[in-house]
């Protein structure tokens, strides 16, 4: 025998989120609420009914009775800076003295903007987190060619 549903507490926003559903995703998750409580639907049925696997009725329903009864979203977001050390803009602001010095015909040497992310973070970093750094703010590597282009080709 399968345990009785939970989530009564969450069963009047449930059905009013049937009418009000913005988007399918919301729509299934107050079903996979609705059914089990109000019509006695197993797992089992509640993931055919609504096309989708069992373990993913689960989660729904899950979601949907942790958000208190609020359509929960279903896609975790990705993206963005997580692991960050500086903003985007303290980020320009610590390389804006090294790319003026290259733009003014200096040389941009990674081992000293290194040292210097270095001493800004009071730790050492690794060398490939100067380079993400760096190509996060445009910087390329510009390599002289192994030959002048208008050199005769013999």
């Amino acid at each position: 025998m399968a345990r009785p549903a939970s989530g009564k507490e969450v069963l009047e926003k449930a059905k009013e989120t049937l009418v009000n559903a913005r988007t399918v995703e919301e729509l299934r998750q107050a079903q996979a609420v609705v059914l089990p409580l109000e019509y006695g639907f197993s797992i089992d049925q509640v993931a055919a009914v609504l096309g989708i696997s069992k373990g993913w009725a689960c989660q729904l329903r899950r979601r949907f009775i942790q958000a208190g009864g609020l359509p929960a979203e279903t896609k975790p977001k990705r993206g963005g800076r997580h692991r960050e050390i500086m903003s985007k803009e303290e980020e320009a602001a610590f390389l804006a003295p090294f790319f003026d010095k290259a733009i003014h015909g200096g040389i941009l040497i990674v081992g000293e903007i290194k040292s210097a992310l270095d001493e800004r973070m009071g730790r050492k970093t690794a060398l490939a987190s100067t380079y993400n750094l760096l190509h996060r703010n445009n910087w390329r590597k510009l390599a002289p060619d192994k030959r002048h282009t208008k050199t005769d080709s013999n």
